[in-house]
């Protein structure tokens, strides 16, 4: 046994049985070992974007790590950027990237890098593996760390001459570090909060308190002491549609996230961030919050807050008789031009039961939740870190996680084309994406932030560095490139038809909004 085969033996014995690869010259014995050791699937990816992302969107609906395969220095750069995304949702991946031999580091090869120093910002944990007996050590570790809680992205680093010697057998994962449930007297100081200022406090929920049974009793608190609940802008997954307490998010814009802030006297997070905007604009605070504005944290990332939660409704006497109804937009399916309300009307009205929902529709999906509140019961998982071509790899590694559910991909034109390779690997892998690409020809969340940042009125140059057009791109054509049957749609009749067909049948599609 070598070590590449010791580790994938150790992976597979761990429970990270899914491996998201781009492989190089560094790691053809891991790929050899795939052949020996049953039970790990390997999905190759074109792009290590593509990679990265779809282990993201794996851990967050499996809740549990895949591996990702990386070649070098340069295969890890180009994942860097979902790596990011995925530090910031928490999710826990196990990354593999191959090195030169040991012994030819010293004689700065082309492909020569520090492969750490690119790690380290992305990754809780990195280590290169210093000789063949240590590999399925190291991957043991690796896992443990990629399964802690919270969970983290571990990066171990194969030297090609540790993959190929001999090598000891599979080593047992140790058992990962667990946070506390939760603190108890910081339920206690959240219920004497809600008890004298209810009416002015803001329960802010994230991760575990946007799971159904989270929310329905964040519902429960609402109603028995007056609080407002909301998210932050931006989530890992949130149970959404009927049945499910459906809240409001902080919202992108400034301007539209201060007025609703400005009465609170109390935040309460639960594993939330104190609202912070996302970027820094001349004469606009960096806080949300009111000045004055106390926060109190329930619960941090990786708690467990829907005990947290039981324990505080439990202390103000919290119960489902104090659900308030909850009055949902009706379902009509829209006809006529598509804008932004016939098409988040549309979607509302397609979504099946069950789905998932990947979003980074960006400026044209901003008002999406209230007309999809009232769909059927889904998931909604969103971009934590920001950097874009995010969605089309986390909807193919959500659809590796759950083959029975259909999962729906919403994003702009110019985000699609930083991971359009992700159509390839759902094709090759037969999976149940529907992939909405909306087509404005313009980076329009940059054009946005061009008068936010008040730097004037853009001029031919300027426009041009945020227009798509000249030449228009075709994605019905660069989806066939890549074996996903796709249709272009200009009205709201159109787009209902198309939604239709593509969620009734099996396998990857694409629908191209034209707005």
């Amino acid at each position: 046994m070598n070590g590449a085969e010791s580790l994938v033996r150790t992976l597979v014995a761990g429970g990270v049985d899914v491996c998201f690869s781009n492989p190089g010259t560094s790691e053809m014995h891991f790929v050899a070992a795939l052949d020996r050791v049953e039970g790990m699937r390997c999905v190759l990816g074109l792009f290590e974007g593509v990679v990265t992302g779809a282990a993201d969107g794996y851990f967050r609906m499996k809740g549990t790590p895949a591996s990702t395969l990386l070649h070098l220095g340069p295969g890890l750069a180009n994942g860097l950027a979902n790596l990011h995304n995925a530090k910031k949702a928490h999710s826990g991946i196990v990354n593999i990237v191959g090195q030169h031999a040991t012994y030819h580091i010293g004689y700065n090869a082309p492909l020569t890098s520090d492969i750490e120093g690119l790690a380290r910002p992305m990754s809780a944990w990195v280590k290169t593996s210093p000789d063949a007996k240590s590999v399925s050590a190291d991957g043991a570790a690796a896992i443990a760390a990629a399964k802690g809680s919270p969970p983290e992205i571990a990066t171990l680093i194969l030297p090609a001459d540790t993959a190929w010697n001999e090598a000891d057998g599979i080593a047992t994962v140790p058992a990962p570090s667990q946070r506390p449930g939760y603190a108890s007297d910081a339920v206690e100081t959240a219920a004497k909060v809600l008890y004298g200022s209810g009416g002015e406090t803001l329960l802010l929920v994230a991760n575990g308190g946007l799971t159904e049974q989270g929310l329905a009793l964040a519902q429960q608190i609402a109603g028995r002491t007056g609080c407002t609940v909301m998210g932050q802008t931006y989530h890992p997954r949130m149970a959404r549609g009927r049945g499910r307490f459906s809240i409001n998010r902080i919202p992108y814009v400034i301007e539209q996230a201060l007025p609703i802030l400005k009465n609170f006297r109390h935040i309460v997070l639960v594993e939330a961030n104190d609202p912070v905007a996302f970027f820094a604009y001349p004469n606009k605070p960096s806080f949300l919050k009111a000045d004055g504005c106390e926060v109190h944290r329930l619960t941090a990332w990786g708690d467990n807050s829907v005990a947290a939660l039981e324990a505080l409704a439990l202390s103000l006497g919290a119960g489902p008789k104090d659900v308030m109804p909850q009055q949902l937009a009706d379902l009509v399916k829209p006809t006529g031009s598509l804008n932004h309300t016939s098409i988040a009307q549309a979607l509302a009205c397609a979504i099946p039961e069950n789905a998932i929902v990947v979003d980074e529709s960006i400026t044209t999906g901003r008002g999406f939740f209230p007309p999809t509140a009232a769909a059927a019961p889904h998931d909604w998982l969103q971009n934590m870190g920001g950097s874009i071509g995010f969605s089309t790899p986390v909807a193919t590694g959500a659809a590796v996680a759950c083959p029975d559910r259909k999962v729906i991909c919403m994003v702009g034109d110019g985000s699609a084309m930083y991971t359009i390779q992700s159509l390839w690997t759902q094709a090759r892998e037969g999976l149940d994406v529907v992939t909405i690409v909306f087509a404005n020809r313009i980076y329009q969340i940059l054009r946005g932030e061009f008068d936010g940042v008040g730097a004037g009125e853009p001029g031919q140059r300027a426009l041009d560095m945020l227009k798509i057009d000249r030449p228009t791109l075709d994605f019905i054509a660069l989806a066939k490139g890549m074996g996903v049957a796709g249709r272009a749609v200009t009205t709201a009749d159109e787009f209902n038809l198309a939604l239709a067909e593509a969620i009734a049948e099996p396998g990857p599609r694409l629908i191209e909004v034209q707005v």
